[in-house]
C-alpha cells in the first residue's frame, strides 16, 4: 500500500478518491474485501443487519470494522485478523463442504469448525446460495448477475490460452428427485483437480495459475495481444452456438472463470443463430465476488452432483479425461483448446415426450400405469415372500422355524399377504396330532413384469409371472446399425405388443414393471447405453430414459449377464440359494454375480465383464501390453471361424452369423469332428476365465446360459469348463466346484429382465442408502 493515501472526510461520506480504493479492494478478494464492503455499504446507508446478510459475515464483524474504519479509517481496515482465523472467507468453498461432507456432517456448526469460522458466517453463507436444511428450495448461485433460482446442471467448460468459461444450464422448474446413482465423491474430485492443474500447465500464457481469479480480469495468465483476443473471442462463440443447438431445453449461461483477454465479450455467431426451441442467448456471469475460480468450480461440480447423482461420477470422469487430452496436446496447435459439453440431459429432465406420442397401454385399453401396487409394508414381510418363494409350499410352522420370527409375526404376516392375494392356500395336510397343517405358495397371477433383451441381432420380450411362469413371449429381428431412435420405436413396439397379446393374464393393478437386458459397458445410473461392442450405433444413447417415453411404469434397466442372475436366483429357487457366477454365452461372455444373498453389480454396475479375465488365464496380450480381445469370448463368430478352419464347410459360407453358429452345433451333436473342436476349444478358453473367477471369489457354483448355450453344445461346455475348474483351484482340495445348466431358456436374460423387478420389489434387505436408491418408485 502507498504512503499517500487519500484524505479521509470528517463528514462521513466516501471521497471519490477512498471509494476507488474501497472499490477496487472489494473487486480484488483477498483479506480486505470484506472490510471494504462493509465501509461501502454503511456510506450508502445500509444497517448493520443488511450489511451482515448481503455479505455473509455476522453482524459482530460488520459492527467490529466499522468501529475500526471510525477510530482508524483506512488504516484500520488493515489490521491483520486474529491468529488462527483464515485471512478471508472463499463462500463456495463453506458450499462444497456442505454438499459433500461425509456421513451428513454438512451442518453449519461441523463445516464452522472445520474451516474455522463461525458459525454466523457459514450460516449467512448457506442462506445466500439457499443451501436451507430441510426446506424444498432449489439453490441459488450467486453470480454476477445471479443465476435463476432453478435447477442448475453443469454443462460444459471453455479453456483456451486467455480464458476459461464454465457453461450452466438452468430449468425454472427443479427435475424430480433422482431414484439412482452415487454422489461425486472426494476421489473423483481429487483428479478433476489434478487434470485442471495439468491442463493450465500446458496453456502457453495460464502457467499454473494460482487459482486466485475472480473472473474480472485476473486469474491465470497476464495479458495477450488483440489477434489473439478475437481469435479466443470467435472460438468461444461457436463453442457457446454448439451448445445452444445440442441443448435447446436448458437455459445457458456462460460464467466466466478467469479473462486475460484484453475488453472482450464474445457473443454467438451472428451467422449461427440460436436454434428452434432453445430458451434464447447464452446469458454472461460472472463468479460471486467472494470466491476464487477454483473453490467456484468445485461448488459448482458439488451442487450438480448432490441434485443429480444419476449421472455426474461419469460426466466428471469424462471432463477428467477431456482435460488430460488437453494436456497431452501440442500447445503450438491452432486448436489448442477444452470445448468440452456434456451429454443431452433432455432425458433425464423429462422433457423428451412429443405430443401424440403414444405412451403403452395394450389392445385391450390398459395404461400398464401399474407403480408397484404391490406396497410390501416391512422388512420382515418380504423374508417370508422369500421363504415362501424358495420352498414352493411351505407350512406357517415352517416359515418361522426357517425364519426365527415368531408364530404370532409369522401368522399375521401371512393373514395380510392372503388377504392382499399374495399368498394363497394349498389344500390341507394331515397331521398325526393336532390341527391339520395348511401350507401356502405365491400366487402367481398376484404380479406380473415385462422383460426386454436387447441384442444386436434380436430382440426378445417376455411376460412373467410371480412364480416365474412365462405368459407370453415374442422376438424381432433387428440390426445392430438402426438408427438409434428407429430402435428405440422398434423396442417399444415389441414391448407394446407383447403386453397386448399377454391378454387378460395381465391385470393393470398387478403388473408391476418392466426390466430391459443389454450389452455392457453401460451406465445404469443415468440409464445410458455407453457404446456396447457390435452396436456403433449406440454411443452414450440415453436408453432408459427415452424408454420411460414409452412407457408410463416403472422401466429398471441392467447388463444382460447381471439380469440373467437375477432371473437365475428367482427362478431356480432353492436350488441356487446360495453364491454363483452365472456365465452368460451372447455376443461375448459375460458374467452375472450373485454373492452374499444379492446381485453383486460392483461401483459402476459393470461387475462381471469377463474377456479380460480370459486373455490373462492365457496369456494373450496385445502389443500395447494390454490383454487381448479374445475371438474366444464370442462364440458366435469363433466358432465358426474355429470349425471352418478345422474344414467344415457349411460353418464357412456364413461366418460369424447366429444361423452359422446353431449349424455348427448341430454338426457337433452329430459327431462332426471339426464342429465338435471348434466348440470344445472355445469352451476350454471360457474355462480358463472361469477358473480364475472360482479362485478369486471362492464359488462352488457356476451356471452356464445365454442365447448361445444351446442342447447342441451344452454337454460340450459344461464338461470342459467342470474339467478346468476342478483340476486347477488352488483350493480344489477344499472344495468341488459344480458346473450346472441354467434353469432359464435360450431367452436368459429377457426373463432375468423382467425378475429384476420382483427382485427390486420382493428381495429382503436392509435399506440403507445405496439400496434404497435401487428400489423401484412407489408414487
Amino acid at each position: 500500500m502507498s504512503d499517500t493515501r487519500p484524505a479521509e472526510p470528517t463528514d462521513g461520506t466516501l471521497s471519490p478518491e477512498l471509494r476507488a480504493v474501497l472499490r477496487r479492494w472489494a473487486d480484488e478478494g483477498g483479506p480486505l474485501a470484506t472490510r471494504a464492503g462493509v465501509v461501502l455499504l454503511a456510506a450508502d446507508g445500509l444497517r448493520d443487519a443488511e450489511i451482515s446478510r448481503r455479505l455473509g459475515v455476522s453482524r459482530q464483524t460488520v459492527g467490529s470494522w466499522r468501529q475500526r474504519w471510525t477510530s482508524a479509517g483506512i488504516h484500520g481496515l488493515e489490521h491483520r485478523p486474529r491468529t488462527g482465523r483464515p485471512a478471508t472467507v472463499d463462500e463456495s468453498e463453506v458450499v462444497t463442504r456442505t454438499l459433500l461432507a461425509p456421513g451428513g456432517s454438512g451442518a453449519s456448526r461441523a463445516v464452522a469448525r472445520e474451516l474455522g469460522l463461525s458459525h454466523a458466517t457459514v450460516a449467512g453463507i448457506r442462506r445466500r446460495w439457499r443451501l436451507v436444511p430441510d426446506e424444498l428450495v432449489a439453490p441459488s448461485v450467486p453470480t454476477r448477475p445471479q443465476l435463476p433460482g432453478a435447477d442448475v446442471w453443469v454443462m460444459g467448460l471453455y479453456v483456451d490460452g486467455l480464458r476459461g468459461v464454465l457453461l450452466a444450464g438452468t430449468r425454472l422448474v427443479p427435475a424430480a428427485p433422482a431414484t439412482a446413482g452415487t454422489v461425486i465423491g472426494a476421489d473423483v474430485l481429487a483428479g478433476l483437480d489434478r487434470s485442471l492443474d495439468a491442463a493450465l500447465a500446458s496453456t502457453p500464457r495460464h502457467g499454473t495459475g494460482n487459482g486466485s481469479g475472480t473472473g474480472s480480469g485476473t486469474g491465470p495468465g497476464s495479458g495477450a495481444d488483440r489477434a489473439d483476443a478475437v481469435a479466443s473471442d470467435r472460438a468461444l462463440a461457436g463453442y457457446l452456438a454448439q451448445a445452444s443447438r445440442r441443448h435447446p431445453d436448458l437455459a445457458l449461461h456462460a460464467i466466466t472463470l478467469w479473462d486475460t483477454a484484453p475488453g472482450s465479450d464474445p457473443a454467438p455467431a451472428a451467422e449461427d443463430p440460436q436454434p428452434p426451441g432453445s430458451q434464447g442467448v447464452v446469458t454472461r456471469h460472472h463468479i460471486p465476488a467472494r470466491s476464487t475460480w477454483r473453490t467456484f468450480l468445485r461448488a459448482m461440480i458439488a451442487l450438480d452432483s448432490t441434485s443429480h447423482p444419476e449421472s455426474s461420477r461419469r460426466v466428471y470422469l469424462d471432463l477428467a479425461a477431456e482435460l488430460e487430452r488437453y494436456a497431452a496436446e501440442d500447445t503450438e496447435a491452432q486448436q489448442h483448446t477444452v470445448r468440452w459439453l456434456r451429454e443431452n440431459v433432455a432425458g433425464h429432465l423429462g422433457l423428451a415426450r412429443r405430443a401424440g406420442k403414444t405412451t403403452g397401454g395394450s389392445a385391450r385399453g390398459h395404461s400398464w400405469s401399474g407403480v408397484n401396487q404391490i406396497d410390501l409394508g416391512s422388512f420382515n414381510e418380504c423374508v417370508v415372500i422369500e421363504t415362501v418363494r424358495l420352498s414352493g409350499t411351505i407350512t406357517r410352522g415352517e416359515i418361522a422355524h426357517r425364519t426365527g420370527l415368531t408364530q404370532q409375526s409369522v401368522s399375521r404376516i401371512a393373514r395380510s399377504l392372503l388377504d392382499r392375494g399374495i399368498l394363497i392356500e394349498d389344500a390341507q395336510l394331515r397331521a398325526t396330532s393336532g390341527k391339520p397343517r395348511t401350507p401356502v405358495r405365491l400366487r402367481g397371477a398376484a404380479a406380473h413384469a415385462l422383460g426386454i433383451h436387447i441384442d444386436p441381432e434380436l430382440l426378445t420380450a417376455v411376460v412373467i409371472d410371480l412364480d416365474g411362469a412365462i405368459v407370453h413371449t415374442r422376438t424381432r429381428s433387428v440390426s445392430a446399425d438402426t438408427d438409434p431412435a428407429e430402435f428405440v420405436e422398434r423396442v417399444a413396439a415389441l414391448g407394446r405388443r407383447t403386453l397386448a397379446e399377454a391378454g387378460g393374464a395381465v391385470r393393470p393393478e398387478g403388473f408391476l414393471g418392466i426390466g430391459v437386458a443389454v450389452p455392457g459397458p453401460v451406465d445404469i445410473a443415468s440409464g445410458t447405453v455407453l457404446g456396447p461392442p457390435l452396436m456403433s450405433a449406440w454411443g452414450d444413447l440415453p436408453l432408459l430414459y427415452l424408454l420411460k417415453d414409452h412407457f408410463p411404469c416403472p422401466v429398471i434397466m441392467e447388463k444382460d449377464s447381471t439380469a440373467a442372475a437375477a432371473g437365475e436366483r428367482w427362478i431356480g429357487r432353492d436350488r441356487r440359494a446360495r453364491d454363483f457366477a452365472y456365465l452368460y454365452l451372447g455376443t461375448g461372455v459375460g458374467t452375472g454375480l450373485y454373492l452374499n444373498g444379492d446381485i453383486y453389480r460392483g461401483v459402476s454396475s459393470n461387475a462381471g465383464e469377463f474377456g479380460q479375465l480370459c486373455a490373462i488365464a492365457l496369456g494373450r496380450v496385445d502389443e500395447d501390453g494390454r490383454p487381448e480381445i479374445l475371438p474366444e469370448c464370442n462364440p458366435p463368430v469363433s466358432v465358426p471361424d474355429l470349425a471352418a478352419r478345422g474344414g467344415l464347410r457349411p460353418a464357412a459360407t456364413a461366418s460369424g452369423s447366429t444361423a452359422a453358429y446353431l449349424a455348427v452345433g448341430r454338426a457337433a451333436a452329430a459327431g462332426d469332428r471339426a464342429a465338435e473342436a471348434a466348440v470344445r476349444e472355445v469352451a476350454r478358453a471360457v474355462g480358463r476365465g472361469a477358473l480364475g473367477l472360482t479362485d478369486l471369489l471362492d464359488i462352488d457354483l457356476i451356471v452356464l446360459g445365454g442365447p448361445f448355450f444351446t442342447d447342441d453344445v451344452a454337454d460340450f461346455y459344461l464338461s470342459e469348463i467342470a474339467r478346468t475348474v476342478n483340476e486347477f483351484p488352488t483350493a480344489r482340495r477344499l472344495r468341488r466346484v459344480e458346473v450346472e445348466p441354467s434353469v432359464l431358456s435360450v431367452g436368459a436374460a429377457a426373463v432375468g429382465a423382467a425378475s429384476t423387478i420382483f427382485h427390486a420389489t420382493f428381495t429382503p434387505r436392509l435399506r440403507g442408502r445405496e439400496t434404497r436408491a435401487r428400489q423401484l418408485p412407489t408414487s
